[in-house]
């Protein structure tokens, strides 16, 4: 797997005030460059987001402008895919060459954390900051370092790539679709009335299996409340369990149901298999 990943730290609130870029590049899921550098913002310094990553004005006074190492960025990641952890790191990169009136630099952006959410259950609503996906995978690092950052969320991003068995070329595809979390039923369908989630990895997309399930009259949803009816288990990945033996969703479940409020507890095989007698 062929791809970038970049991080930048900023001087201030402003994202166009970017004061150090990191660059990694991975081949065949390799680190086989990296590039760090310190940039002058031609800004003031916040002592809030001095606390953060200790670059001061001092230390980038002779440090290139980003208008200084455009071309270089732009011909190193410019239609290429590149990860990034949040959203901030891209628009900070679109900030800056609008602030210099340069193009806008267009690599294929892969946000590692919205990966991260699709990956494993316990960060899907919180909780997916770097730093607590890090210490979660056991990868050590220095935080607020761009190189280190974009480094790490490359390396979260081949852990998730090995979990799913799909390439980063595929996470691209996937996350460029909206997760369905809601999805209203087919008030004809015979299962019409019924709420239903799923967990686990399917056989099929999550997009695929929800649509399916809709047709059959089940409003489709994304967590296990007293109101689900139906939960469907895909395959169970030890890696994401922390331990359990069964998911949270799973877990939460079985407990609803010893407390008294039912839940049908299906397999994927199981409720593909009810569906295509349906149909």
């Amino acid at each position: 797997m062929d791809f970038f990943a970049l991080d930048v730290e900023t001087a201030n609130a402003d994202y166009s005030s970017i004061c150090q870029i990191g660059i990694a590049e991975f081949q065949n899921g390799q680190l086989i460059d990296k590039w760090v550098s310190l940039v002058n913002p031609e800004s003031y310094f916040d002592p809030y987001n001095i606390s953060i990553h200790g670059i001061t004005a001092e230390a980038v006074k002779d440090a290139p402008t980003f208008d200084a190492i455009y071309d270089f960025i732009a011909k190193r990641i410019t239609g290429k895919i590149t990860v990034h952890h949040m959203p901030f790191d891209r628009v900070a990169i679109t900030r800056a060459c609008l602030e210099y009136k340069l193009d806008i630099i267009q690599p294929v952006w892969v946000d590692s954390a919205i990966i991260v959410r699709r990956t494993w259950e316990q960060f899907t609503h919180k909780g997916y900051s770097l730093v607590n996906v890090a210490n979660f995978l056991k990868i050590d690092f220095k935080h607020h370092d761009a190189l280190e950052d974009a480094i790490t969320a490359a390396r979260v991003v081949l852990h998730a790539c090995e979990i799913n068995q799909i390439s980063i070329e595929e996470w691209h595809k996937r996350i460029s679709q909206p997760t369905i979390i809601h999805l209203e039923g087919n008030p004809e369908g015979s299962l019409y009335g019924e709420t239903l989630v799923f967990t686990g990895t399917l056989s099929l997309t999550r997009k695929e299996a929800a649509k399916i399930a809709a047709s059959m009259g089940c409003h489709v949803d994304g967590s296990v409340t007293k109101n689900t009816t139906i939960l469907v288990v895909g395959i169970q990945d030890a890696f994401k369990l922390a331990g359990y033996e069964k998911s949270a969703k799973h877990r939460k479940a079985e407990d609803l149901n010893q407390k008294g409020i039912p839940i049908k507890i299906l397999s994927e095989k199981d409720f593909i298999e009810m569906c295509n007698s349906e149909k």
